[in-house]
């Protein structure tokens, strides 16, 4: 079945998402290492995503841990570094779809005011036909219910959707409920799929 709706993950496919590559610029990766280590922060990040307040995590994590305060602080307080820059030619992807009235969704793992945040310095953020953001809808992937969440809101069926994102165990999750799958590995290769399914043309997808 043709896809009729693309959803887009946007970490790592719109907007680059590196902490360890920030971590190292500012502090050292010897550093980097030690407080990744000693401080869960991708786990500290999952609560964000789940709907926690982003400042009283980020600052509550790092009050608990007073050695590494001022570098967890960042976390929050230059976190638009870290999430940068903005994957050119996957932007273009999204924007040629809808130049064409192919609906575009977001399914992401993002906290309501970090993603906020972004949105003030990316306003493409604002442009899904449909946003399913996990902060809001309580969920993070690969949870089966953030997809159900998709999927009732929308009115969309499964094989209807074709879905991009970095991570395989959120492409796993995806397929299982019958949905098109692309395994993000750069934005090439997303758009030789989206050219294989009919819905761009190479020019398009240049």
């Amino acid at each position: 079945m043709k896809p009729t709706v693309v959803v887009f993950d946007i970490g790592n496919v719109l907007l680059e998402w590196h902490p360890e590559r920030f971590f190292d610029s500012v502090i050292g990766q010897e550093r980097r290492n030690a407080m990744f280590a000693q401080v869960d922060l991708h786990g500290m990040n999952d609560r964000v995503d789940s709907g926690e307040n982003f400042t009283d995590t980020v600052y509550g994590t790092a009050d608990a841990n007073p050695a590494w305060r001022d570098e967890i602080r960042m976390w929050h307080d230059r976190w638009i570094e870290m999430a940068a820059p903005v994957i050119p030619h996957s932007l273009r992807l999204m924007k040629a779809l809808q130049s064409k009235g192919i609906p575009v969704f977001s399914l992401t793992n993002f906290g309501i005011q970090s993603y906020d945040l972004a949105a003030g310095h990316y306003p493409f953020l604002r442009e899904f036909d449909r946003d399913f953001i996990s902060g809001h809808l309580g969920i993070i992937k690969p949870d089966p219910k953030i997809y159900a969440a998709l999927e009732d809101q929308s009115g969309i069926e499964p094989a209807q959707l074709i879905f991009t994102d970095d991570r395989a165990d959120n492409i796993a999750a995806a397929a299982a409920r019958g949905w098109q799958t692309h395994l993000f590995t750069g934005p090439e290769g997303w758009a030789t799929r989206l050219v294989s399914e009919g819905l761009l043309t190479q020019e398009e997808a240049a």
